[in-house]
């Protein structure tokens, strides 16, 4: 299938900070072109898949003075955590792909015969992918010059349970740096501590989730860049199921935990460079 995207409004918007902080939220959109809705199956236009919400249980953003990344379109359209060449994340297991093909689920997204060949996935990622990366790349840069360092936190959240692409329950917080590669270590375990001052939550760091292309690619800290990925379980703040709906009183519960995690991994950060 070729249809070529003609979606016109901006990808992506970006609210610039005043701390070496930025906040990528890359699958919180749920927009669908409407040149491309009618080869998808009925069922997503629901956007199931989406990181729901995540854009008002991290509220304090503005308080802490971060800058903040976010797309319009929907994660079944482009997923802006995926390499522009495709190449799965995670060998050997359940993998989603740049222009996704399945819901979480693994039954197939769109009309048979109506998935995006190689030429309207090349459209895509020129037209909806780099937007968003060129925005992160800038702001990454911007941080970077004025305070000689920046920490990226690249925020998720999923199902607890999706056995399509796990197996059991995800702990309730699952914290990412590739290993290591993308922060320093002092980040990931500020991160943590803040987790276990709250028993009643579970967390893990390099799990299942170790983080996507985001986390890895633009975490570099030797060269001043910490990326670090925290994908969380919706069950924690929203209704998992139709309609989704945000649960103030859950998430009013896990509000102070994001927020200590998020501001203790920038102090750690800026501790990396005090002499």
């Amino acid at each position: 299938m070729n249809t070529i995207p003609t979606h016109k409004e901006p990808t992506c918007t970006l609210q610039q900070g005043r701390v070496p902080l930025l906040v990528s939220m890359p699958h919180i959109g749920t927009a669908i072109a409407p040149d491309l809705r009618a080869h998808y199956m009925p069922r997503a236009l629901q956007v199931e898949d989406t990181d729901w919400h995540l854009e008002r249980l991290y509220n304090f953003l503005g308080e802490l003075g971060a800058s903040v990344l976010t797309p319009t379109l929907s994660r079944y359209v482009i997923d802006l955590n995926r390499p522009p060449d495709d190449a799965p994340m995670y060998p050997g297991a359940s993998n989603t792909e740049l222009c996704p093909t399945r819901f979480f689920t693994g039954e197939p997204l769109y009309q048979e015969g109506q998935a995006p060949d190689a030429q309207a996935r090349a459209l895509r990622r020129e037209r909806y992918w780099q937007p968003y990366h060129d925005a992160l790349t800038s702001e990454l840069a911007r941080l970077k010059a004025q305070h000689g360092f920046v920490l990226l936190w690249d925020a998720h959240s999923i199902r607890s349970e999706i056995p399509w692409l796990f197996e059991g329950r995800l702990p309730d917080l699952s914290i990412g740096t590739a290993n290591g590669a993308s922060a320093d270590a002092r980040i990931a375990q500020a991160a943590l501590q803040a987790c276990a001052a709250h028993p009643t939550v579970s967390s893990v760091l390099n799990g299942r989730f170790k983080g996507g292309y985001i986390t890895r690619h633009y975490g570099q800290p030797h060269n001043g860049v910490h990326a670090i990925q925290l994908e969380m379980c919706q069950n924690l703040y929203m209704q998992e199921a139709p309609p989704f709906h945000y649960a103030e009183a859950r998430a009013a519960t896990i509000q102070p935990v994001l927020k200590e995690m998020v501001a203790s991994s920038l102090a750690a950060c800026r501790s990396c460079y005090e002499k």
